[in-house]
């Protein structure tokens, strides 16, 4: 797509003061713009900004949850007929589910995989994981499972966006 540019001159909502920036059809045709769209704003240094889309793609990423969890288990005192110390039993216990739980703790991720996939194959997936969810429409599962650039993104984070197309 060849540069195009625009003069747009800013709003003011009466109501709140905040300054709006008008984006008329002809400008987001333009651009190839939509609503949802993150726009990098660049201070061309003369009193103009130069605005990009930050082209994205959805990363699929795989990890796995580690917990340290804590039982107490309580056992007779002594060898069982196996010739066995008895405080095995608790291990048994625990293994068999039989056993409330002591406290847990949370010791982190690791992430075992991660690949880009399609908007399309992210939303079939997630009719496949969350299968509640699957009379959803794809507005309230992205707001709910997705992670957005923009709740995770912020200044300064992964340096310039100025070669952004």
């Amino acid at each position: 797509m060849a540069n195009r540019t625009w003069t747009i001159t800013l709003e003011e909502d009466s109501e709140t003061g905040d300054l709006i920036l008008p984006l008329n059809d002809e400008i987001l045709e333009g651009t190839g713009w939509k609503t949802g769209d993150t726009i990098n704003w660049i201070d061309n240094k003369d009193g103009s900004w130069t605005m990009k889309k930050i082209e994205s793609q959805w990363v699929l990423v795989e990890a796995i949850s580690t917990f340290r969890q804590r039982y107490m288990v309580e056992v007779p005192v002594g060898i069982d007929r196996q010739g066995k110390d008895k405080t095995l039993w608790a291990l048994d216990t625990v293994v068999l589910e039989e056993a409330k739980e002591f406290s847990q703790e949370h010791l982190g991720e690791t992430i075992v995989s991660h690949r880009v996939v399609t908007k399309e194959d992210a939303l079939a997936m997630c009719d496949k994981d969350n299968d509640y969810a699957n009379v959803w429409n794809d507005e309230l599962k992205m707001k709910n499972f997705f992670t957005t650039m923009a709740e995770h993104m912020h200044d300064g984070d992964y340096g310039d966006y100025s070669d952004a197309t």
